[in-house]
C-alpha cells in the first residue's frame, strides 16, 4: 500500500467515526463564541476534534495536526493533518443538513489526501493528489464548460459582519447574470458540490486552511480551478471549471 493509500484509508475511517459521533445530537448545547457572537463552536465540535486527533496520534504519532478548535502539533514525519471537526457548525446546531467532517493531509507541496464526509446527505468525497476525485467511491468531475448565464453559483457569508457588505456586492453583481445562487452553509461541502457538478462554481471570502485543505484538493482533482487571491482587502476563493473560472475572475467587481 502506498503512503497516499495508507493516509486515505485512515482519513476515511476517522471521518466516518467522527460522523457517527456527531449524528447522535445532544439534548442541550454548550456554546463557545469565537471571533464574534455568531461564530460558534459546540461541545460536539470539541468532542469531534478530540476523537480525530486521538485517532491520528494513535496511528501516526509523528504526524503534525492543525485543527479548527485549537489542535496544534508540529510534524516530525513531513505530514500534517488539517482538520475541521464540524464544517458548517451553524447547520449542525440548527439541525440543517450539509455539515461535514473535513480531513486533509498535507506535505511540503500541499494537500496529499482529502476527505469530506457529510453524513446527513449520505455523501463522502475523497481525493488523492494525482489520483482523481470520488463521491461514494465513484469518480466525479466538475461541469465544464459552463457559460455565466447558465451557472448555478454557491457562496457563503463571513462571520465578520463588516465583510458582508463586500460579499453582498458580489451577489448583487452576479445574480442578474447567472442562473441562480445557492447557500449550503458549509465551505467544504460547497467545494465538493463543484467537484461533483452539483454546483457550477463557488465563491466565498475569508476561508481558513481547514475550510479549504480537503475540499480544494477534491475539486481540483475533479478538474476545477481553485484559487484564493486578494480582493478588497480579503481573501477570495473561486472554484469552477476552467471556462467559468476565467469568466468569473474577469467579471469580478473592483
Amino acid at each position: 500500500m502506498s503512503i497516499q493509500d495508507e493516509l486515505l484509508t485512515l482519513a476515511l475511517k476517522i471521518a466516518t467515526d467522527a460522523g457517527r459521533l456527531l449524528v447522535d445530537r445532544p439534548a442541550s448545547w454548550d456554546l463557545t463564541f469565537k471571533s464574534s457572537a455568531i461564530d460558534i463552536a459546540t461541545q460536539m465540535d470539541i468532542a469531534s476534534e478530540k476523537l480525530i486527533v486521538n485517532a491520528i496520534l494513535s496511528a501516526r504519532p509523528d504526524d503534525g495536526i492543525i485543527g479548527e478548535e485549537g489542535a496544534a502539533i508540529d510534524s516530525r514525519s513531513g505530514y500534517t493533518w488539517v482538520i475541521d471537526p464540524v464544517d458548517g457548525t451553524v447547520n449542525y446546531f440548527y439541525g440543517l443538513p450539509g455539515w461535514n467532517i473535513s480531513i486533509a493531509v498535507k506535505d511540503e507541496l500541499g494537500s496529499v489526501v482529502g476527505v469530506v464526509h457529510a453524513p446527513t446527505i449520505n455523501s463522502t468525497w475523497h481525493a488523492t493528489r494525482g489520483g482523481g476525485a470520488f463521491l461514494n467511491s465513484l469518480p466525479i468531475s466538475c461541469n465544464d464548460p459552463v457559460e455565466l448565464n447558465r451557472a448555478l453559483l454557491g457562496t457563503g457569508f463571513a462571520y465578520d459582519v463588516a465583510d458582508r457588505a463586500n460579499q453582498l456586492d458580489l451577489i448583487q453583481y452576479f445574480l442578474p447574470r447567472i442562473r441562480d445562487i445557492r447557500r449550503a452553509g458549509a465551505a467544504a461541502t460547497d467545494l465538493c458540490f463543484v467537484a461533483s457538478g452539483i454546483l457550477d462554481a463557488y465563491v466565498e471570502t475569508g476561508l481558513k486552511e481547514w475550510d479549504l485543505a480537503a475540499g480544494a484538493l477534491i475539486a481540483s482533482e475533479a478538474g476545477a480551478h481553485v484559487t484564493t487571491t486578494p480582493w478588497r482587502g480579503m481573501e477570495l476563493t473561486v472554484a469552477a471549471g476552467k471556462h467559468l473560472y476565467d469568466v468569473i475572475h474577469a467579471e469580478l467587481p473592483a
